[in-house]
């Protein structure tokens, strides 16, 4: 009796031992790939006849909502095909990249937005790198030329919005550090120092009034266009002013190690660090490492999460982790690893051919607005499969 109470036992253990057992990492990329490539691909023919649509994310009762080329997210789902075609160069993939982003293409003069960054380089930048056609540099350049309009070297940073003038003067959002790498590419390939001298100038402006002593960011900062210093801080997206925005604060971690990345600049690798640190050890940070919408929503855990945010992150901690190569560096490797596996598993990453053919679920695009509340968002993805990639990428070597 004695003998197979032990056996119980061990049988047990085992059982216990064979639930817990992580599946490799590996084969929870090539799931997210194989899921995202299917999507997109169900995505691309629903849309194929509509020549100046793109995805953008699901309505509130069920139905596609899409954009055009004026949108800031028209350049992801492009950019997200070309991701999908280097891991699987398939002329089906090619087809539809290059389809998808000449539909971007008039937004190269357009001068009355700071997305540019988003709009052509998710779309034509990634096509250039991969494909080396000689126009999709052309219409990047095109495109740097038209975001340089809205630099001011009094403020020394590029003017987000044009709207709410009688609030705001001169405002620039966290999320613009992303439409630097724009920058920073055209300085390296035209040999134009005023590229990469607007990028630095509104880089080091973000750093000095952007961020919090925790390194927490605000969202919005207006500037006196006049004097160039700042003279409103907000939040529009998240809580409150004082709040942690989960997207904004994902922005400011991709934008400082995207800048690290291609300057060379210590600042700005330190700046990235500290942005890591506040995040990967904020307390309410879930378990699963997937942010609610804003990290001091009141009615946590009952509270929308923000998949993007965790995509976002997840991509700038996989990159973040090869810049800085000690303990920080390997916790964002392993907390990016973690936010991977949550949002490749059931709870995020849709059932093929549902979704309206998104791949991610569970993203929050503006929740004090009402706007695509727990919804699939296109930059979601993109992200997504980005870092996929850079974790693929990592581990071949």
């Amino acid at each position: 009796m004695k003998k197979r109470t032990s056996l119980l036992l061990l049988a047990a253990g085992l059982l216990l031992i064979s639930c817990t057992k992580q599946e490799p990492v590996s084969a929870v990329i090539e799931r997210g790939l194989q899921t995202a490539t299917r999507q997109a691909l169900l995505m691309a023919k629903e849309l194929e006849n509509q020549e100046d649509k793109f995805p953008k994310s699901v309505k509130p009762d069920g139905t596609l909502e899409t954009s055009d080329y004026r949108w800031w997210c028209s350049g992801f789902f492009p950019g997200e095909l070309w991701y999908l075609y280097e891991n699987n160069p398939t002329p089906e993939l090619k087809k539809y990249a290059e389809m998808y982003t000449q539909r971007v293409e008039p937004a190269k003069n357009l001068t009355n937005t700071h997305d540019l960054g988003f709009m052509l380089f998710c779309s034509f930048g990634n096509g250039y790198r991969i494909a080396q056609n000689p126009h999709y540099k052309d219409v990047l350049i095109a495109g740097a030329h038209s975001l340089a309009t809205r630099y001011n070297p009094t403020v020394c940073a590029i003017k987000s919005w044009d709207s709410n003038k009688n609030v705001w003067q001169y405002p620039v959002i966290i999320d613009n550090m992303m439409n630097l790498e724009l920058f920073t590419w055209a300085s390296k390939e035209t040999d134009n120092q005023m590229f990469s001298e607007m990028a630095h100038s509104h880089a080091m402006k973000t750093i000095e009034n952007h961020f919090r002593p925790d390194f927490s960011s605000y969202h919005v900062v207006s500037y006196d266009a006049i004097t160039g210093k700042a003279h409103i801080k907000q939040t529009h997206q998240g809580l409150s002013d004082e709040s942690a925005w989960a997207r904004g604060q994902a922005w400011g971690l991709y934008g400082y190690t995207m800048m690290a990345r291609e300057t060379g600049d210590k600042e700005y690798l330190e700046q990235a660090c500290h942005i890591a640190t506040f995040l990967m050890n904020h307390p309410n940070l879930p378990e699963d490492k997937i942010p609610y919408w804003d990290f001091n929503a009141p009615a946590i855990p009952d509270t929308p999460r923000d998949a993007s945010a965790a995509a976002i992150m997840a991509s700038a901690l996989i990159e973040l982790s090869q810049l800085d190569k000690g303990a920080l560096g390997k916790q964002c490797l392993e907390l990016a690893e973690q936010q991977i596996r949550s949002l490749s598993s059931p709870e995020y990453l849709a059932k093929p051919e549902t979704n309206r053919y998104f791949a991610l679920m569970h993203s929050t695009g503006h929740l004090p607005g009402n706007s695509e509340v727990d919804v699939p968002l296109s930059y979601a993805d993109y992200y997504y499969v980005e870092a996929l990639l850079r974790l693929k990428l990592i581990l071949a070597h």
